[in-house]
């Protein structure tokens, strides 16, 4: 094993973001109990750590300081700043072991079907997707990447508050990722869980699709929470300190176990908590200075200035390497971390062949790989002539290799539907999709590694 370090900065994706001056003193009660009276001034007073909050001055000083508050509220602020942080000269201000520059890995949310936006988040299916994928196209160097990020919905419907289930109230991850398929022929292999949030259902959920996850959020052996609610949402107290990722439990996603997936350890930069320093750092080149897997990752989001985070988290990879001269570094796409820190030995994309046969009932569609699917099936997507899109399960024939589905009264004759979607990632990550035309037996496959 080779005394390597691979850095991820996984960026949670969610577009353009705003905060009326009520909102955030909605949130300085919320997160301290103390209704101020709302003012600019005393926004001022809470920055500079002058308000009484009854103990809480310190953390609200940081939670609600001026750099935070400093929201990308419209897509133009966002281009200013992506023009700058995706060009040469921010990119290399700190070249790794094998001379190149910064990687980002764009985690893409949708916002999607929310009865109050208040902090007027750019909503509809693939908005967020399709403004960054263009970027992407338009710089055909760059080594970022696109990846998947989702928010649980509260019961609420509401965009500024958070739910723990990912399967719950909509359907909506499944319409999310039914139309990225359909509409966008893309399937995701790598996922950053929204709020920081997996719980059984999602830990499920992602064992069936997806092999890579930047998740957990360990802090250091014998830290003391103070409350509840400080992990009310992201639970990572149980959870490896350590940069090596691991696979998790069917039955616990924070402890080791014998599911498929790999779960790394990622901290955040720029916000409040959970914040990556410079042990964090230290921790990945000591772990690769013995010869361990070790990757590195962090993440913030892009409705913030991202270049302090970058500039901060630059100079403690300089201590750190310095520190640990026989270590080396490299900047990651987010994917590849995990195939090169863990040595995963490569496979060729699953290659689905197609045929459809008739019953007395209707139509049947049998699907084979002869590589095996990540998960016991792919994810299979339809879209009917009528505009709508549905997941469903496949008749499993042979785990991992080969399916049926039926077309019948139960589900949809075959004449209702546009198109048939089929995703899957193998082992190794490498991502197939096909989109089918079942009117003009038009088939369209994408692989990419």
């Amino acid at each position: 094993m080779k005394k390597n370090v691979y850095i991820v900065h996984c960026v949670d994706t969610e577009g353009p973001l705003e905060e009326s001056l009520d909102a955030t003193f909605d949130r300085i009660f919320e997160l301290t109990g103390e209704k101020i009276d709302v003012s600019e001034k005393n926004l001022q007073l809470i920055q500079d750590g002058l308000i009484d909050l009854n103990g809480n001055e310190s953390f609200a000083k940081k939670a609600f300081s001026r750099d935070l508050l400093n929201y990308m509220n419209n897509w133009g602020k966002i281009d200013k700043m992506l023009n700058d942080i995706q060009s040469n000269n921010f990119r290399n201000q700190l070249k790794d072991s094998a001379g190149n520059g910064w990687i980002y890995n764009w985690f893409c949310l949708d916002h999607v079907d929310y009865q109050k936006n208040p902090r007027n988040r750019a909503l509809g299916y693939h908005k967020i997707f399709d403004y960054y994928n263009k970027r992407l196209k338009q710089e055909q160097n760059l080594k970022d990447s696109i990846h998947f990020h989702y928010h649980p919905r509260n019961f609420r419907n509401e965009g500024h508050l958070v739910g723990t289930h990912w399967l719950n109230n909509g359907n909506y991850i499944y319409q999310i990722l039914s139309r990225r398929i359909i509409d966008r022929m893309w399937f995701p292999r790598v996922n950053r869980p929204g709020f920081h949030v997996t719980r059984s259902d999602s830990n499920w959920f992602l064992e069936q699709f997806i092999p890579f996850d930047y998740a957990n959020q360990s802090l250091y052996p014998g830290y003391k929470f103070n409350n509840p609610y400080e992990y009310r949402f992201g639970d990572w107290r149980n959870a490896p300190y350590s940069s090596t990722p691991y696979h998790p439990s069917h039955d616990d996603y924070q402890k080791p176990g014998n599911c498929r997936r790999w779960i790394a350890r990622c901290m955040n930069v720029g916000t409040r908590h959970s914040l990556i320093n410079q042990n964090d750092v230290d921790l990945s080149f000591e772990t690769a200075n013995k010869c361990k897997p070790s990757i590195l990752s962090f993440t913030n989001h892009d409705f913030r200035d991202m270049r302090p985070d970058v500039e901060f988290v630059n100079k403690m990879i300089k201590k750190s390497s310095i520190k640990f001269p026989d270590v080396k570094f490299y900047f990651s796409e987010a994917s590849q971390a995990f195939r090169l820190a863990l040595n995963l030995k490569e496979e060729r994309a699953c290659f689905f062949n197609i045929s459809f046969k008739k019953n007395k009932s209707g139509v049947y569609m049998v699907i084979e790989s002869e590589i095996a699917s990540f998960g016991p099936q792919p994810f299979f997507a339809l879209k009917t002539k009528n505009g709508n899109y549905y997941h469903d399960n496949l008749l499993i024939e042979q785990n991992h290799h080969q399916w049926i589905y039926f077309f019948d009264e139960h589900t949809f004759k075959l004449e209702e539907i546009e198109f048939i979607g089929i995703a899957s990632n193998n082992n190794y990550g490498t991502t197939s999709v096909v989109r089918i035309n079942p009117e003009t037996k038009n088939t369209e496959t994408i692989e990419y590694v």
